[in-house]
């Protein structure tokens, strides 16, 4: 009898601990989801839940986000307790990678500024250039639809599309393209086209927002990466501040680890500060970057990471996009404007787990 009563105990314990079973979902249709609970979101309690859903209604200005949450950014405009509409209207999903791996990882990034002018003079000799009039972007998805998220890039050679200059190239042809400004400092501008968009503050003491427009088609490569392949820097210290310093102490090999990454990106002159692929003014630690081919552009997020005893655990919106933001729990967190930001966001490199919030009625 003994025996027979252990196994109706055995039996009950596995009949109480279900194992839970991805959920599939028509706008998610390669990332794994995981239903869970609020109160499986780590510091769920300490959110800041009136924060939360004023950046919630900011995203429902695009119509991303419209598309997704629909009448809940109606109903977002008349609320009297955040955290009930949270709770009443959202179910939390983790996310899961395609191996089944539930831990990603954050990085962060933030708004540049550089020192400028709007003729060629003196120290400023770099120019930011707008998208060059010999560019040419072919969108295939009217042909091949799994390809609509890509593009492809080159210029006219005769009767052939070939691929547009690189990084080293442009250096050395003369470029049918518009200058924004010239800046002072050549690593300043390479991080700027990392970031996306930032801020030039001109030798006239007037300010210009710049941004993201195009790119020339080459594959973005991690100048990092090169820097530890070639022993100068070891894996565990790169960051945006260990690069920097490298490169005020080897100014002979700046163009040498510039020119190893081929992309190239083109700006033009914004009206406001940054903005995310959405076309919305970023807003700090609320914002984040994603790969759009996982999580859909405008959706509200969950994100859990800490390092070094600070915790980024808060409710965030997709909101921009990213060439070296890749995989479906990868998240590139906007961090602000200034030095505390870059010194932030340059050495953030944490754990992170996602979850999305899906309205109630879709699931």
């Amino acid at each position: 009898m003994k025996y027979i009563a252990n196994f109706f105990i055995i039996l009950i314990l596995f009949a109480g601990c279900s194992v839970k079973e991805y959920v599939k979902h028509n706008s998610l249709p390669k990332t794994k989801l995981l239903s869970s609970d609020f109160d499986d979101l780590p510091n769920w309690d300490d959110e800041n839940y009136d924060d939360a859903l004023e950046n919630f209604k900011n995203s429902c200005r695009s119509g991303r986000t419209k598309k997704i949450y629909e009448d809940l950014c109606l109903e977002a405009e008349n609320v009297d307790n955040a955290k009930n509409f949270f709770l009443l209207n959202f179910e939390p999903f983790e996310i899961h990678a395609e191996d089944g791996d539930k831990e990603g990882l954050l990085t962060g990034y933030y708004e540049p500024y550089l020192r400028g002018s709007l003729t060629k003079h003196d120290q400023y000799v770099y120019p930011v250039y707008k998208t060059p009039k010999d560019l040419i972007t072919v969108d295939l998805s009217s042909i091949y639809p799994d390809l609509k998220h890509y593009r492809l890039r080159g210029r006219i050679d005769g009767n052939k599309l070939v691929p547009y200059h690189t990084r080293k190239e442009i250096s050395e042809v003369e470029v049918d393209a518009d200058v924004i400004c010239y800046v002072d400092n050549k690593v300043d501008l390479f991080f700027l086209e990392v970031q996306g968009s930032g801020r030039v503050v001109l030798d006239n003491n007037e300010t210009i927002f710049i941004g993201y427009d195009n790119q020339n088609g080459h594959k973005y490569k991690s100048i990092g990466k090169y820097l530890v392949n070639q022993g100068e820097i070891p894996l565990e210290k790169i960051s945006l501040q260990s690069i920097r310093e490298w490169f005020k102490q080897n100014p002979d090999r700046v163009d040498e680890v510039l020119n190893y990454n081929d992309s190239l990106v083109y700006f033009r002159q914004k009206t406001q500060a940054a903005t995310g692929s959405l076309g919305l003014e970023l807003t700090p630690k609320r914002s984040i970057a994603v790969d759009r081919r996982f999580i859909p552009l405008g959706s509200m997020l969950y994100c859990s990471a800490e390092q070094e005893g600070t915790k980024f655990s808060q409710i965030v919106q997709a909101q921009d996009t990213g060439g070296a933001i890749k995989g479906a729990i990868r998240a590139d967190m906007f961090l602000g404007f200034g030095d505390e930001a870059r010194d932030v966001a340059g050495g953030l490199k944490a754990p992170l787990k996602l979850w999305i919030f899906l309205p109630k009625d879709d699931m």
